[in-house]
Formats: C-alpha cells, structure tokens, sequence
C-alpha cells in the first residue's frame, strides 16, 4: 500500500497526566497544575497542563525550578493505576475503529485505518469520532493528526493543540513539508539541531537541497532516512508488536557526587540492577552499545557511549563513567547506564546505507 492510499491517524491525550487530575478535582479547573515528585525529594515534573505551562513548566523539568518559576503552581503527586485505567479507555475506543493500533505511551498512540470501512472510509471522520467519543466517556481531551504516513500524523496531532485535529491529504505534503522545522523531524533532538543550524539547515526544504550521498556524507547512515522524511516521505507501517531499542536503569541521589571516585563508588549497584533486569529480557543476543548518562547539579546531562559486541562487564560502565565525567568534572545527581540494541530499523538502515553507497560508486 503506498503513500497515497494509507490512512495514518495519531491520537495525543492533552497534557493526560495533569487533565485527569483537574478532572477528578474540579477545584483545580484553571489553575495551574503539574503532576510530579516533590521538590525535597528532587522529583521532576511528568506533565504540565497549559496554564502551568504559560510559565515555562515543562515535563522533565526538576519540581524546584518549576515551583520557582510558578509559585502558584498545585503539584500532584503521580497515581499512575489511575492513569493506565484512563488509557485502557481510550485504547478500547481505537479498538471499535481498527485492530491496527500502535501505542507509543499510555497517551499516544498511531491507528492505520487504511481498511477501515466506517463513515465510508473518511479517516478524516474517524478521528472526529474518536475525539468525541474520548470527551464524552473520559471527560479528557485530545488532539488527532490524519495523514497518509505515521510522521506526517504525528506533526498534524501537534498542529491545532490542544483539543484540535489536523488534516494534511496526500496532494498537501508537497507545500506543508518544506516549510516544517528540522525539529519536527523524528530524531532530530536539541543537539542534532543545533548541529544542523550551524550548517545552514532549518526546515526540510534545505534538507531537501542535499542529495542522499551528501547527507550520508554529513549524517553516516541516517542520511537516506533523513531524505525520505525531508520529503514528507515515511513507509513504516503501525506496528502492533513493540521492540525494544535499549535497555538502561538510573539511580538519582538525594545528595549530589562531588567526585568521580563517589560516581565510581555507586556504579556496582546500578549495574546490579542493570544485571538483573537484562537477564530477564532474554536480549543478551542483541548488545550493540553500551551508554552511561550523567546529569549533573545543575540539570544538564551528558551521556557518553561506545560500540560494543561482547556482554559489558562494571569495568566497561566505569570506563565510560570516567570520559563522561571528565568532560565538566562537576557535583553528579544522577546515574544511568544501559545497551543498545539492534533494531529492525538499524538493519534497514545498514542495507539502505550499502545500497546508496554502491549508487555513487557505480
């Protein structure tokens, strides 16, 4: 089935954690509300409705600065029970449209209703139903994007936030998709833009410029990936079986790591921890790198990692520990280490990566 016949929607609960709050508590209606740890506890906040985030809150965001940046701010402690009930909801009202649904969390989630037949095949109306029926039988809201491909459905749900739909039909991709910003693109984060704008790129029409060998060039085996997508082009299909992409524990202390011999110090534990967990997994198998991410005082992070193919051992953690430590030497809050692990995207991507590679040569 090609671009032109699929029917992708995505489905994104508005601010999910924090509107079930305000719901239950209509008290909280129009204040601002975040849902996340206390700040003597050095929580961080998991979500923020839209009055909150009028004031710079953020989700990931430490509780302390949010609080300074929102002294008005009513902080809630999570109930996540409540929330995955919310989310069996709403996933049992996909469930009345198509089988094909793929969740990304408890509050987002793409649905392919390319063979749907309800309101005569309109995707378009489909998502309408949804938004409706979630309104009416959660008392939440959410935002729906329809397009013909899981990333153009997933720019078109953040169009018309909150409580909005987006449509964008096959005949609009060539004049929606080179004026959208590189961050739109799924996987180019903060660093990788940052990176991109030195070089002149900002939105994929500039991406759009560069021929598939310049952006391996530029960008290794993620250049062919990034030229499908510069086009508003994305063949993934909503999968309804999940893979796991890494495998990582984090431990956050309650008084931050001045030096890398207390960093070292805790880093048995963790990978304890680590151990245990990957064993259960059964994707030994699997490896292909091993991280370890710092955050430090201050809330800035770095993360540090290495190719790998033999089972990492504490010494290989402690070794990346040290590099990623070095590069601010600064008091340590938290400790994440973790793997990598082969994917079936990394597989296409290495056979697409051969192929463009033999194009320039021939």
């Amino acid at each position: 089935m090609d671009q032109h016949t699929r029917k992708i929607i995505h489905v994104d609960m508005d601010c999910f954690y924090a509107a079930v709050e305000v719901r239950d508590r209509p008290e909280l209606a129009g204040r601002p509300v975040a849902v996340g740890g206390t700040p003597e506890g050095r929580g961080v906040i998991a979500t923020a409705n839209y009055e909150a985030r009028k004031f710079g809150v953020r989700s990931a965001m430490a509780s302390a600065r949010a609080l300074r940046l929102c002294p008005s701010l009513v902080l809630v402690s999570p109930h996540f029970t409540k929330y995955k009930a919310e989310s069996r909801k709403v996933r049992e009202i996909f469930e009345r449209f198509t089988p094909v649904i793929e969740p990304l969390s408890l509050d987002e989630a793409y649905l392919d209703v390319s063979d749907s037949t309800w309101f005569g095949g309109s995707a378009t109306r489909v998502a309408q139903e949804i938004r409706r029926l979630i309104r009416e039988e959660t008392g939440l809201t959410a935002s729906a994007g329809v397009a013909p491909n899981k990333f153009l459905a997933k720019v078109a749900s953040e169009w018309n936030k909150p409580d909005g739909l987006k449509v964008i039909r096959p005949r609009d991709v060539a004049d929606i998709v080179p004026g959208l910003k590189i961050e739109k693109i799924f996987g180019v984060g903060r660093v990788t833009a940052e990176r991109m704008h030195k070089m002149g790129i900002r939105t994929c029409a500039d991406l759009q410029k560069l021929s598939v060998p310049e952006l391996v060039v530029r960008f290794g085996k993620w250049g062919p990936r990034l030229h499908e997508l510069a086009f508003g082009r994305d063949d993934r299909p909503v999968e309804t079986s999940w893979e796991r992409k890494s495998l990582s524990v984090e431990e956050t202390f309650r008084a931050d790591l001045p030096t890398l011999a207390l960093c070292r110090r805790e880093l048995p534990a963790i990978y304890e921890e680590w151990l245990r967990r990957m064993e259960r997994s059964g994707l030994r198998h699997k490896i292909r790198g091993a991280f370890v991410k710092l955050k430090f005082f201050d809330f800035k992070q770095t993360t540090h990692e290495t190719t790998i193919t033999k089972f990492p051992e504490v010494a290989d953690f402690d070794r990346l520990l040290e590099e990623a430590f070095r590069r601010r030497e600064v008091p340590v809050r938290l400790i994440g280490l973790g793997v990598r692990l082969e994917t079936t995207d990394d597989r296409v991507a290495s056979d697409q990566l051969e192929f463009w590679t033999a194009q320039e040569k021939s």
